[in-house]
C-alpha cells in the first residue's frame, strides 16, 4: 500500500512538470502586445505554452519557405489573408477542419481549408493635425490627394516586400485604377512623397501619432487604437474606394507539433476570452455572433473594392507584382 502511494504521488511529481512544460511554436503577424495578451490567456486556460515570434507578413510567408524542410513553427495566427493564400500556393501550409469554423461564415475561409478568417479592416489614412496645421497640410481624402506635391516627403507606408498591408496597396490600386500598368504609374508618382518604407504594416501609423511624421496609410483598427488613446490625428477612407485585409490563421505544413496548434486554432476561433482580447484592440471579428468594440471602425460604414483575394494571393500574380515594384521603385530609391 504504502509502495503503490509512493508510486502515485511519484508519478503526479513526473505528469505536473511535464503539462506546465507543453508548449507550442508559433509564427504571428498580430501586434505583439496583442499576441502576448492572447497567448498568455490561452496558456493560462490550457496550460499550453506558445513560443511565439512576430513577424510581418512577409517575412513569415519567407521564413516558412526557408524552414519548409524543416518547419519550426506549428501554426501561423494573424497576417494579412493575401499572405495566407501565397504560403498556401506554395505548399507551406496544411489544410484543417475545425469543428468551430462552422461559425465563421464561408466566404471568410479557404473552401479547402487551409486558412480561416479572424477580422477584417479596411485601408485608410491617417493624419496627425498638429505636424499638419504646423505643415500647412490639408487631411487627405482621395488616393488621388495623396499625389499632391505639397505632401512630399510627408508620407510615409510599409514596404510591400516585407508587408501584407502594403501589398494590399498595391492590389488595391490595381482595382481603383483598372490595369497593373496604371497602378505602377500611381506607385511611382506616389513615391515622390514617400519619407521612407517601414518593414510592418502597423508602424507608419505609430509615427504619426508621435508626430514623427504627419501623414500614414495603413489598417483603420490600428489607427483607430492610436486615435482611442489620445494621439490628435484624423483617420480618413479613400473616396474612390479601399481595399481591406481579411486577417487569417493556417496550420504550418508538417510542423512539430500539430497537436497542439490545432488546440490553439480551436481556442482562437471559438474561446469568448479570445474573442475579448481581439475586440480591446478595435478589430471587427468576422465569426458569427463575436462582439464589437464601440469604437471600431466597420467596413459597412466605407467604400470597398471588389478584391479577388484568389488573384491577389496567387504566388504568380504577387511575385510578377512585387518584381514590378522593387525593380521600378524600390531599387531606385537612395
Amino acid at each position: 500500500m504504502k509502495r503503490t502511494l509512493i508510486a502515485l504521488l511519484l508519478a503526479l511529481l513526473i505528469a505536473v512538470p511535464a503539462f506546465a512544460a507543453e508548449s507550442v511554436n508559433a509564427y504571428t503577424t498580430l501586434e505583439e502586445p496583442l499576441a502576448a495578451a492572447l497567448f498568455a490567456k490561452f496558456e493560462e486556460e490550457t496550460g499550453i505554452h506558445v513560443n511565439f515570434v512576430r513577424l510581418s507578413g512577409g517575412e513569415a510567408v519567407a521564413r516558412l519557405q526557408a524552414e519548409a524542410s524543416n518547419p519550426q513553427a506549428s501554426i501561423w495566427v494573424g497576417g494579412v489573408g493575401l499572405d495566407h493564400i501565397t504560403a498556401k500556393g506554395m505548399g507551406l501550409t496544411a489544410p484543417y477542419v475545425s469543428r468551430y469554423s462552422r461559425n465563421t461564415p464561408s466566404q471568410y475561409r479557404d473552401p479547402d481549408n487551409y486558412w480561416i478568417g479572424l477580422y477584417v479592416g479596411p485601408l485608410t489614412f491617417v493624419t496627425n493635425l498638429d505636424r499638419a496645421a504646423e505643415l500647412g497640410l490639408e487631411v487627405p481624402h482621395s488616393w488621388a490627394d495623396l499625389l499632391d506635391p505639397s505632401y512630399k516627403g510627408y508620407i510615409r507606408m510599409a514596404n510591400p516586400n516585407s508587408s501584407g498591408t502594403a501589398y494590399n496597396v498595391l492590389t488595391t490600386m490595381i482595382y481603383v485604377l483598372g490595369t497593373e500598368d496604371a497602378m505602377m504609374e500611381y506607385m511611382t508618382e506616389l513615391d515622390k512623397n514617400i519619407d521612407q518604407y517601414t518593414r510592418s504594416g502597423s508602424a507608419p501609423g505609430k509615427s504619426v501619432a508621435t508626430g514623427e511624421i504627419p501623414i500614414a496609410i495603413g489598417y483603420a483598427h490600428d489607427q483607430v487604437k492610436l486615435k482611442d488613446a489620445g494621439a490628435n490625428i484624423e483617420i480618413t477612407a479613400p473616396e474612390e474606394g479601399t481595399g481591406f485585409e481579411l486577417a487569417s490563421m493556417s496550420i504550418v505544413k508538417n510542423g512539430p507539433d500539430p497537436v497542439n496548434a490545432k488546440k490553439l486554432y480551436d481556442w482562437i476561433i471559438s474561446d469568448k476570452d479570445a474573442q475579448d482580447i481581439f475586440t480591446q484592440w478595435y478589430v471587427v471579428l468576422v465569426a458569427n455572433g463575436a462582439p464589437t468594440h464601440p469604437n471600431a471602425l466597420s467596413i459597412n460604414d466605407i467604400k470597398t473594392v471588389d478584391q479577388d483575394f484568389a488573384w491577389d494571393g496567387d504566388p504568380a500574380n504577387k511575385d510578377r507584382i512585387l518584381n514590378r515594384w522593387t525593380t521600378e521603385i524600390g531599387n531606385k530609391r537612395g
